[in-house]
């Protein structure tokens, strides 16, 4: 049997963050558990090679969601990193830290501590910003963010010359003082080098004897003494292992996995767990519920100039873009293809933005996803824009359905179950025709390639929607933080109510989803997590 001071459940977003903080301190012993294995792969490292862990098993729980009468009746697939840096070594690597007025809904929903003014120096703390240290940004932090302006697409420039004349703000800095507007994103890429948790954070922590990383460990249950938590039950290469903490137990598994584990522990609905033969050992309703996610959906455009597709769909293109990479760690394969977007009001009356746009210049509309397989882009030149609304009130639920650990959990995403959210979504797929109509966007436009002319009516549009839209996998809030034990999980120090020497330190923690892209957030609750570790064992 092993004993620590902290065991840390999951080497994600938030787990690496949490074992490079933890372990700072020389006296304080920490395991971290992570289910899959190495991250050392160039599928992983090299930007753009995200399109080949996608799919990969070896990197990923291959989630799916149950049908949703809203998708069509559609089961949607739903990758998870499972390998060390988590969802951060196979997501599409764009910084955003979401408005300032998410943050603000966290603290007012009774969170305090949470608001814009408390989160942004945890946000900073973490950065290694390219433009250096500013009100907005940190350097010297472990995590790169980079901008490319130089390097993205020609086509990049002219969607924001067209957001322009549609009258959005230009930014410089979706992160900075104007959060609304379009613009180009930042990205965690490192000289040409994908900058997950795992790079930044765990990988100079591992050099310090009082860290040791363990993985192909799945955690199969929380160990309790009475209502304390004192360690974990789990399974290392087919045998299982008994490990105690003197401290704390953090779960750091992310939107899914932590409600999993807690169920899976006794610490859940009581009918939900009774009904499954495992003993309670705290009634938590709020375990697995509130779930959030981004829905999006694409409109392609075939172009009358060149995009990525003519770089990057034939042979010698591939072979052109890698050796450009090998040689400068520069070109297509040296960052994502999600270069350029908005945070914009699809109508007057709002005080935020409601809508979030992603321009790529590359299109796959020929190619659906399926595991196993790469997407390759479009034989003819193309692009895309994709929208999400940016908070949507529509909440589904994560669920075990039996006591066995290795059962893949129900996941029950409940889309568009709110008027705000159906208007929101066919306001955004009316808007995304709008900018193809504008110039300077509208010169380069052959035509519509889908969903097609012969979409028009709201009646096609939203059947359209149905049919087509996905998730952009920002899974949260399955775990929310809140006063109340009634229907929160875990209180503003993210302690599990009821229960001591316990923890859920992830983007399951969020009140609300925020309004961009989750792994930014994700790393400032990690950070901030810490500290609020470290001062209750001061």
């Amino acid at each position: 049997m092993t004993q620590v001071d902290y065991i840390i459940v999951g080497a994600g977003s938030a787990g690496c963050v949490l074992a490079n903080r933890l372990s700072q301190d020389p006296r304080n012993h920490v395991l971290l558990l992570e289910a899959g294995g190495s991250d050392r792969s160039p599928a992983i490292q090299v930007p753009l090679g995200y399109g080949l862990t996608f799919s990969d098993p070896k990197y990923n729980w291959m989630y799916h969601t149950e049908p949703d009468p809203a998708l069509a009746q559609r089961s949607a697939y739903w990758p998870r990193g499972k390998v060390l840096g988590g969802s951060s070594s196979i997501n599409a690597m764009v910084y955003v830290r979401g408005q300032a007025g998410d943050f603000d809904d966290w603290r007012d929903a009774g969170n305090p501590g949470w608001g814009w003014d408390e989160v942004l120096p945890y946000f900073k703390k973490s950065e290694d910003h390219v433009w250096g240290a500013s009100k907005h940004h940190g350097a010297g932090g472990e995590m790169r963010v980079s901008e490319f302006s130089k390097q993205v697409h020609p086509l990049c420039h002219t969607f924001i010359e067209t957001g322009a004349a549609l009258g959005w703000q230009k930014t410089e800095d979706f992160n900075g003082e104007h959060a609304e507007g379009v613009g180009l994103w930042q990205m965690n890429i490192r000289d040409g080098i994908r900058e997950s948790t795992s790079n930044a954070f765990l990988r100079p922590a591992m050099k310090r004897a009082n860290l040791r990383v363990q993985t192909h460990a799945q955690v199969t249950r929380v160990l309790f003494e009475g209502q304390r938590a004192i360690g974990v039950e789990c399974l290392v290469d087919g045998s299982t292992q008994i490990l105690k903490a003197r401290k704390e137990v953090v779960l750091a598994g992310g939107a899914i996995n932590s409600p999993q584990l807690l169920q899976l522990s006794g610490v859940g609905d009581g009918a939900l767990l009774q009904g499954l033969g495992i003993p309670v050992r705290q009634h938590l309703a709020g375990v697995g519920q509130g779930l959030q996610d981004h829905l999006c959906v694409s409109y392609f455009f075939k172009s009358k100039v060149r995009t990525l597709n003519n770089d990057l769909y034939p042979l010698h293109g591939k072979l052109k873009a890698g050796i450009q990479y090998l040689l400068g760690r520069r070109g297509p394969l040296g960052m994502s293809v999600n270069q350029a977007g908005a945070f914009v009001r699809s109508r007057a009356d709002l005080t935020r933005p409601n809508l979030h746009l992603y321009f790529n210049p590359i299109s796959y509309s020929g190619d659906a996803i399926k595991p196993g397989r790469m997407r390759s882009p479009d034989p003819f030149p193309a692009f895309l824009i994709s929208f999400n609304t940016c908070r949507p009130t529509s909440r589904g639920s994560v669920q075990i359905q039996s006591s066995n650990p290795l059962s893949k959990p129900l996941i029950r995403t409940n889309f568009l179950t709110t008027e705000q959210d159906l208007r929101d979504v066919f306001e955004g797929s009316q808007l995304l025709r709008r900018i193809a109509a504008t110039r300077p966007l509208a010169d380069v436009v052959a035509c519509e390639h889908m969903p097609g002319p012969q979409v028009q009516t709201p009646e096609q549009v939203m059947q359209d929607f149905r049919q087509r839209a996905g998730s952009v996998y920002h899974a949260s809030c399955t775990c929310a933080m809140g006063a109340s034990p009634a229907s929160a999980v875990v209180d503003a120090r993210l302690r599990v109510h009821g229960v001591q020497g316990l923890r859920v330190i992830d983007a399951s923690v969020f009140p609300f989803v925020t309004s961009g892209n989750t792994n930014a957030p994700t790393v400032m609750v990690a950070e901030k997590g810490a500290d609020m570790v470290l001062q209750d064992h001061a």
